[in-house]
């Protein structure tokens, strides 16, 4: 830390403490600038990229995961620990305390210098993942903003102060892949290519608001297994700025900004399989990731948020995985953007109530999913799969909650299913929001902390827009 000298004022007054008679206070004018050490760190070099669209180069020379042998088909499920339940939790202390004020326990407590550096493969292959989201939201963040004319945004309801918020949070973009990349050293994964499927703002936005949650999501789901826990600390101050990022996007949206009382978090493959088919190309010997590519899941009648009776739809999505809303073909009778009436607006505001839910219990969801095989990802270089049965469940995956739903009428890669009616506690619906559903093969018991047990059992990921 740099010092400051005390001003001559403040040692007179200091002096004028030890007369006997003391004067009325003296105050002088602040100064409002001083000259002080600039402290910083370089960021990691940054270009804007200047092609986007599907990837049409060679075919791949490597494909699939990054993998070495395998040891089992699964992880086996086990019993809690043997000191699980060992604690009282009685609000005493039972041991001695190593400083005052300080009790005894915790992680990383000890003193120990903490050092920045991944651990494990889990944790190369997480954090390898994460910058992968950072630098695909820093170019979506930037291409929006240059594809998308002034002139769309105002007509979208979004003013230059907006626009400067996206511009502010694509430079936010930089700092957490400069951070992460720093993590991993010279084998970070680089900046690639990218395919996006907005057409218009309003699609951007409901594109950004979907790609941020998945984002946040799936850290979430990994930050507490990291064996680098010193790792994780940054990873944390990082992404709940990603969180805040989710919830302006659907304030830019119309979408009531926090609709849980949880964030939910997901497993690697999950966040991987929605994020790779955005992802075109990327730079020769680009390190490779181990997660593995589920096949797409289709919602046919995903709610879409742009209109006011959001639930009244029919194939109105830009493709699987993230299921975007298309706004197109919205007529203006229904079309909440232009709506002025509270509930029935969803014009860019800080908070929106909607008289006509988007999702509700005992809807309706018509799915399709693809088959496995597909080439995907960076350079069409990764491969779908799947080592699950034939799907009988939609999984709804949302705040502290999995609840299944039998699919019903199952022909070849279609069905559909019902919306469950479930509460994480009284007065909180667990599908409400921006949720993931996917298609699994048995309803197998799984907790947040817990929830990769279900990775062998899942055929499909997708995205639902519950509200």
């Amino acid at each position: 830390m740099a010092g400051f000298k005390l001003s001559a004022g403040v040692g007179l007054l200091g002096l004028a403490a030890r007369s006997l008679a003391v004067p009325a206070p003296i105050y002088s004018e602040p100064t409002t600038t001083f000259s002080v050490p600039k402290i910083t760190g370089p960021v990691e070099p940054v270009t804007n990229v200047t092609s986007h669209g599907p990837y049409t180069g060679p075919p791949p020379t490597t494909t699939g995961a990054l993998s070495t042998s395998v040891l089992a088909p699964s992880i086996p499920a086990l019993p809690p620990g043997p000191d699980a339940y060992k604690y009282p939790s009685d609000g005493q202390l039972h041991a001695p305390q190593p400083a005052p004020y300080t009790p005894a326990g915790g992680v990383g407590t000890n003193g120990s210098a903490p050092v920045y550096r991944v651990l494990s493969d889990f944790d190369y292959q997480s954090i390898a993942l994460a910058l992968h989201q950072e630098w695909i939201e820093l170019d979506l963040f930037h291409w929006g903003l240059e594809h998308f004319s002034v002139e769309d945004f105002e007509k979208a309801g979004l003013t230059a102060e907006d626009r400067y918020l996206i511009e502010w949070m694509a430079d936010q973009e930089v700092g957490h892949a400069t951070l992460l990349s720093n993590i991993l050293g010279p084998s970070a994964p680089n900046q690639c290519t990218y395919n996006y499927p907005a057409m218009n703002v309003h699609e951007f936005i409901d594109f950004c608001q979907k790609l941020t949650r998945y984002g946040e999501a799936g850290v979430y789901g990994f930050l507490n297994h990291l064996n680098a826990h010193d790792v994780g600390q940054l990873l944390l101050q990082s992404i709940t700025t990603e969180a805040r990022q989710q919830m302006i996007f659907r304030q830019f949206e119309g979408l009531f900004p926090t609709p849980e009382w949880f964030l939910v978090g997901i497993p690697q493959s999950w966040a991987w399989t929605l994020l790779a088919p955005y992802i075109s190309s990327c730079p020769e010997n680009n390190t490779r990731l181990a997660w593995q590519n589920y096949p797409a899941l289709h919602i046919l009648n995903q709610p879409n948020p742009f209109r006011i009776n959001g639930s009244n739809v029919w194939n109105e999505t830009t493709g699987g995985y993230t299921n975007t809303a298309a706004y197109r073909n919205i007529e203006a009778n229904d079309d909440c953007t232009n709506a002025t009436e509270v509930g029935l607006s969803c014009a860019p505001g800080i908070t929106r109530n909607r008289s006509m839910p988007l999702s509700y219990p005992g809807r309706q969801v018509f799915l399709e999913w693809d088959e496995p095989g597909k080439p995907i990802g960076p350079n069409n270089s990764y491969v779908t799969d799947t080592k699950a049965g034939p799907p009988k469940f939609a999984a709804w995956v949302s705040q502290l909650n999995v609840t299944y739903s039998p699919l019903e009428d199952i022909k070849g890669n279609s069905a559909y299913t019902i919306q469950p009616d479930v509460s994480t506690f009284d007065g909180n619906p667990a599908i409400n929001g921006t949720i993931f559903l996917v298609l699994t093969d048995e309803d197998l018991y799984v907790t947040p902390y817990n929830l990769t047990q279900l990775n062998p059992h899942v055929y499909a990921v997708g995205m639902y827009q519950s509200g």
